[in-house]
């Protein structure tokens, strides 16, 4: 696996040009996330998965509030055992869902969040008595981590991300993510269905020249299970004036439908029998926080082993709870759930009219395609021997995604195309609403087929002449996004169609009012109401000069006449264009028109234009409904409140961490090498030690909630007692290796230059400096600041040579020879690298 994500790496950097900055992917799943930058960097591997402070390859996707403090990631997931109601998990699964349905899930999956209800219907998550947060905020904290790593990763600029979803989110849950995203001022130029990505990573480093074809991707996740149909082929491109093979693959149709929990369940009730008195585990959250960790741990084991044990350090009023499960138990209890992992593949094959044989291949993705079972389901259900593991099941979503942002990237340059044909997972339909409307199928039109290709523009137009409201829904109520009871999704209501009626109506309306209507389909698969506009066309008779040339000229102006029989009814602006009725007037290229006669004026038939743009104004209610720029304004200042706070804590543990790292090794150098005892005397280590002593006592009493400014100004206190002890003990050991140098420098020199004492002055005076700072220093105490440092002794020697430069002038002794000079000048380089 390794080597096959090696050459798939290699070969992707033949695919990039050169970039200033990086782009990002986020896989972002139920309980974790992964990261993934592709940045140009010389001497750089050209995409990487960013690795997290614990040096981890994915991290929790957790949000947790204690003591005020906000957790992310890793840190929040250290403290879930202890405080499971303050950390705050599954929030992907609950973003654009009803308050009624996170709710449900919230119990079903044993989490014990205070979730409340906020005004569009939506859940919002208590974290202490006055304050709450939105699904949307706190996504958008782990999303701002995640844009962080990515950034810290590359050591560059992230321009671009792109986030990875589950196929089956819907509208709702897709612009929930994007405001998230907004929240966390982060740039995605898409986000891409997950077997999208995985279906990237897969054909980036094969060739379909020779023949396509249809591959299923299989993504089993800790909450959903779903399918997906690609196929594969390679098309014609031109590149560099060279037509080459390029691959590409189109998304097929998609289908979705835990076994963890039923681990936690058969657990929950033995704990439950060992203890008895109508003891019921599942009502306490610490418990069964404690429980979930370590049934994650057990189904790990499984996938390996025919057996697995599970162990929890009081579980439950100080009790330990011990136990074992075998495979065959354990697939035994997901019985029901064998049958059912097929599914998402048969629907798939029902809906494409493919049989299993028609499959190249079927490709897992996601932890838990690890379980032996699925994969014998799976090997059984098409008649394999194997099953294709090409693919990091953790890994590969993330490291398309990050393909695909290079793609589209105006950041980064693809050397190569890489054609995507991905489409719409649902299909949509408008319905027209007005008083004067009945419930009939000429009010309602289908928009979006299933797997319309991302992205598109969609037009409509029909007659209407009153202000209506339009209501976009689903097509198929049998094909919802999870949870979901209503189809509708979207409302707008359309107005200043009647008052342009009303005042055009008078005039001679040559056809009936049209309504043109512009949707489009974005990316990101989110349909949107873009502009409405009311068309119509106005006959009427006007005046125009009359005009006829002489005779002499007739045949001098014909020649120049321009005649254009296709150019009628051709002029259409966006307000109140005006179009020709097609009768053309000759005209002359002379710029005075001696000739001709002006006979008055005449009526012409003309045909009027008139585009009115209308009103739209969204009227969703629900989880859906866009937030206000007030409440957006409102969540990202709540945002960068956190986001400084948690700079300011980091930057105060820092400095506390640096204050007590200073000393602890002040004092053991203090207590370990004699050295100190030649630079300093005993009292004055021991006053320095007091002040150590005194500064260790309060970080750990008063200090304790001291702020950062606190913690710089002990440390700073103490470097101004230990500076001018640590300064003579670096001296101790770097002048004696001046001086040796120095010696060394003036017994070469005097061997290379003959008459030295005659042409170099300064360098017996340099000598007897040295001779002279020398002895001073044997009659000084080691206590005492020295009397010469190691930066004079290095120093004096450039500077006087320099300064008998600048005096001698351009004059050089005759007898003084080239390679002397040369000799003089190595010498010199030395002591001055030195």
């Amino acid at each position: 696996m390794l080597f096959r994500l090696g050459v798939s790496l290699s070969l992707l950097s033949l695919f990039l040009f050169k970039s200033e900055s990086a782009v990002s992917s986020i896989d972002l799943g139920s309980e974790w996330l992964k990261i993934a930058v592709v940045n140009l960097k010389p001497g750089q591997i050209p995409i990487t998965i960013a690795i997290n402070e614990m040096s981890k390859r994915k991290s929790s996707a957790l949000v947790a509030f204690q003591s005020e403090t906000r957790l992310l990631a890793e840190e929040a997931a250290g403290i879930v055992a202890r405080y499971p109601d303050k950390v705050f998990s599954n929030l992907r699964d609950m973003v654009g869902k009803p308050y009624r349905d996170v709710k449900r899930f919230a119990d079903a999956m044993y989490l014990p969040f205070d979730v409340v209800e906020d005004f569009r219907g939506a859940a919002m998550i208590r974290v202490s008595d006055d304050v709450s947060y939105s699904v949307e905020e706190l996504l958008g904290m782990i999303l701002k981590y995640a844009a962080n790593l990515a950034e810290f990763h590359s050591k560059a600029m992230v321009k671009d991300m792109v986030i990875s979803v589950p196929p089956y989110f819907g509208q709702a849950e897709r612009k929930g993510l994007m405001t998230a995203a907004e929240l966390a001022g982060i740039n995605v130029i898409s986000l891409i269905n997950e077997h999208s990505g995985a279906a990237l990573q897969y054909g980036i480093d094969k060739d379909f020249s020779n023949g396509s074809r249809h591959v299923i991707f299989y993504d089993m996740g800790s909450t959903n299970t779903y399918a997906a149909l690609v196929y594969f082929s390679a098309y014609n491109a031109k590149e560099f004036g060279k037509t080459v093979s390029a691959n590409q693959f189109q998304m097929g149709l998609g289908t979705w439908r835990n076994m963890e929990l039923r681990l936690v369940e058969y657990f929950a009730d033995e704990f439950n029998k060992q203890v008895g008195n109508g003891v019921d585990v599942r009502k306490y959250p610490k418990a069964m926080a404690k429980l979930k960790k370590q049934v994650k741990r057990t189904k790990e084991i499984l996938s390996a082993n025919t057996a697995a044990p599970i162990s929890v350090e009081s579980l439950h009023d100080d009790r330990d709870f011990r136990s074992t499960i075998t495979r065959e138990k354990f697939e035994e209890l997901c019985g029901d759930l064998w049958d059912k992992s097929l599914m998402p593949v048969k629907e798939v094959l029902k809906h494409s009219g493919l049989q299993a044989d028609d499959i190249y291949a079927v490709e897992l993705i996601g932890g838990a395609t690890r379980v032996p079972k699925l994969q014998v389901k799976l090997l059984e259900y098409f008649g394999r021997k194997d099953l294709d593991k090409h693919l990091d099941a953790d890994e590969a979503i993330v490291l398309g995604a990050a393909l695909h942002a290079a793609n589209l990237s105006d950041g980064i340059k693809l050397n190569r195309k890489l054609g995507m044909v991905d489409g719409s997972s649902y299909s949509f339909f408008m319905e027209l609403d007005g008083p004067d409307l009945s419930k009939d199928g000429d009010t309602r039109l289908l928009l979006v087929p299933r797997m319309k290709k991302l992205p598109s523009k969609i037009f409509k137009s029909f007659n209407r002449s009153k202000d209506f409201e339009l209501l976009l829904a689903y097509d198929n109520e049998g094909l919802l996004p999870p949870g979901l009871s209503s189809p509708v999704f979207a409302q707008y209501a359309v107005s200043g169609l009647t008052d342009a009626a009303n005042k055009y109506s008078s005039r001679n309306l040559s056809s009936p009012i049209k309504t043109n209507l512009h949707f489009s389909l974005s990316r990101s698969g989110i349909l949107s109401l873009d502009q409405a506009e009311a068309a119509f066309q106005v006959t009427e008779w006007i005046e125009v000069p009359k005009r006829n040339l002489t005779v002499e000229n007739s045949t001098i102006a014909s020649s120049n006449v321009s005649v254009d029989p296709g150019a009628e009814n051709t002029s259409e602006q966006n307000s109140n264009s005006l179009e020709s009725d097609g009768e053309i007037s000759n005209a002359s290229n002379s710029t005075t028109e001696p000739n001709t006669v002006d006979l008055g004026t005449e009526k012409k038939l003309k045909k009027m234009t008139f585009r009115i743009p209308l009103k739209i104004v969204e009227k969703t209610m629900g989880p859906g409904i866009p937030l206000s720029k007030e409440s957006l304004l409102n969540a990202k200042s709540k945002l960068e409140a956190l986001d400084k706070k948690d700079a300011e804590r980091r930057r105060t543990a820092e400095l506390k961490n640096n204050l007590e790292e200073y000393i602890y090794a002040t004092k053991e150098k203090f207590e370990t090498s004699e050295d100190f005892e030649r630079i300093s005397s005993n009292d004055e280590r021991q006053s320095v030690i007091k002040k150590l002593d005194e500064v260790q006592e309060w970080l750990y009493t008063d200090g304790e909630d001291a702020t950062a400014t606190e913690f710089q100004e002990r440390l700073n206190l103490l470097k101004a007692a230990t500076d001018p002890i640590f300064f003579r003990f670096k001296e101790l050991t770097a002048r004696p290796e001046a001086v040796k140098f120095a010696r060394r420098y003036l017994t070469e020199l005097q061997q290379t230059i003959r008459g030295w004492e005659k042409d170099k002055p300064w360098l017996p005076k340099f000598k007897t400096w040295l001779d002279e700072k020398e002895a001073e220093q044997q009659k000084m105490s080691g206590f005492s600041m020295p009397v010469f440092t190691s930066k004079e002794v290095y120093e004096k020697p450039i500077n006087n040579a320099e300064t008998e430069k600048d005096t001698s002038g351009d004059e050089k002794p005759a007898e003084e020879s080239d390679s002397s000079k040369n000799e003089e000048d190595k010498v010199e380089q030395r002591c001055t690298k030195s």
